[in-house]
């Protein structure tokens, strides 16, 4: 057996599990959540977790194809692709993320169905932030689903709602193969090492894109959501970025994807989103963040707006975004020449223990309790952490509210732990959606 694991956003995750079969023909899989049920994010019926929304355990959900080949997690609803390139959805439909009818009943968004609009474009991946869906076909097209009044869609000005997956046609001639989606703004990575950002671009967060950085209004009261307790400062982040968007007249917003300028020379490799800032991984070794820096997320001295170098003592080789902290698995810089061994490295936000370690929050450093483990991808959720390692076993920390680490309880966790309900499981995917 070998299973693949989706870990839900803000506090679901969902685990597939897949058998390899013989003569070539597809694997199947069993997708699995757990954590906060609310507005049907888990996929799970009242029937498996009663009257209840949450799971503390990984729950199989029913529904889905046998063929599932990857998921992905928002802030309150998940997607799954499968083998043949169709789109499942469930959760939170408020903005029509799901690609049905937002009108549906309420009681119905728990059930995983497939998405519409997408009959002909064979669906590479699939992606999720809060009030958005997105998907790659196989031609490297970008689809997207949903409403966003910050110009998350990247359709064109002034379009914030797609009932229907559209095409960027902005990105046409591009072979889209990654994107990331933060709380209002996008980023695309093409095959050719080339980054797009579109959305509410307020502190850099997508980079300098053909006009001036501007500094948001959240940035003031920093040192009021630094000072809150985990529930709390999320709240006061999110009211605090509504209520400045609301109340600008000509929000900072770039409609349609646009290249990011500090990075023209570079070609980049991955890229993360958190709330309000991003990460983005270059294939020399270098890591740049930009946005703000309320939690510390940005990892660097430099105060400058707009793309700059973290701080970072290790080579990544892949990176992660919670709400407001940052995950990079590295090279092991102890390791002997030919081990090839990795680590965790974390820094920002760290009211729940999100971070897996002691010590400064700003400065990336590595996360102790994964020593020797191997770790080879890591996902951050608004208030936890996961890690996959190369002997295919999941590791949580940090918030455990709702049941969001899978361990069965509601306890935080300061450093990792394995979330033994897996222990026998081969695991191959663990997401974590915040956004």
């Amino acid at each position: 057996m070998m299973l693949r694991l989706l870990n839900h956003g803000r506090i679901p995750v969902s685990r597939l599990s897949r058998r390899w079969m013989s003569c070539g023909s597809h694997s199947k899989t069993t997708v699995m959540s757990f954590g906060d049920g609310s507005h049907g994010a888990l996929g799970l019926p009242a029937s498996i977790i009663g009257m209840g929304s949450d799971a503390y355990e990984p729950t199989p959900i029913p529904g889905l194809p046998p063929d599932v080949v990857t998921v992905a997690a928002g802030h309150f609803h998940s997607l799954a692709v499968t083998s043949e390139g169709h789109v499942w959805a469930w959760g939170r439909n408020n903005e029509g993320q799901l690609g049905r009818d937002p009108l549906s009943p309420r009681e119905t968004w728990n059930e995983p169905k497939r998405v519409e609009g997408l009959n002909k474009v064979r669906v590479q991946a699939a992606f999720a932030s809060g009030v958005i869906s997105a998907a790659i076909g196989d031609d490297g097209s970008l689809w997207v689903w949903g409403s966003s009044k910050r110009g998350q869609l990247g359709l064109g000005k002034g379009i914030t709602n797609a009932a229907l997956p559209s095409k960027i046609e902005t990105l046409s001639g591009e072979e889209i193969v990654k994107v990331s989606l933060g709380w209002g703004h996008a980023v695309a990575l093409a095959k050719n090492g080339n980054l797009f950002g579109w959305g509410y671009y307020a502190d850099g967060r997508i980079g300098k894109i053909g006009r001036e950085l501007e500094i948001s209004p959240l940035e003031s009261n920093s040192t009021k959501l630094r000072s809150r307790g985990e529930s709390s400062a999320i709240e006061a982040a999110a009211k605090s970025v509504m209520e400045a968007i609301e109340k600008e007249k000509d929000m900072p917003i770039i409609w349609e994807p646009g290249s990011i300028e500090e990075l023209h020379e570079l070609k980049v490799a991955d890229v993360a989103c958190g709330l309000d800032h991003s990460l983005v991984l270059c294939r020399d070794g270098t890591l740049f963040s930009g946005g703000s820096n309320v939690y510390g997320q940005l990892g660097r001295a430099i105060k400058d707006l707009g793309m700059q170098p973290v701080d970072i003592n290790f080579l990544p080789l892949s990176i992660a975004s919670g709400l407001g902290h940052c995950l990079a698995v590295c090279d092991d810089p102890s390791s002997e020449p030919t081990g090839n061994a990795t680590s965790v490295v974390s820094w920002g936000w760290n009211k729940s223990s999100q971070l897996g370690r002691e010590g400064p929050h700003d400065i990336p450093q590595v996360v102790e309790g994964l020593i020797g483990e191997s770790p080879v991808s890591v996902s951050g959720g608004r208030a936890h952490s996961l890690a996959l390692t190369a002997k295919k076993e999941l590791w949580a920390w940090g918030c455990g509210r709702n049941g969001r680490l899978g361990l069965g309880s509601s306890a935080d966790e300061a450093e990792p732990m394995f979330v033994e309900y897996l222990e026998g499981s081969e695991v191959i995917q663990a997401v974590a959606g915040s956004c």
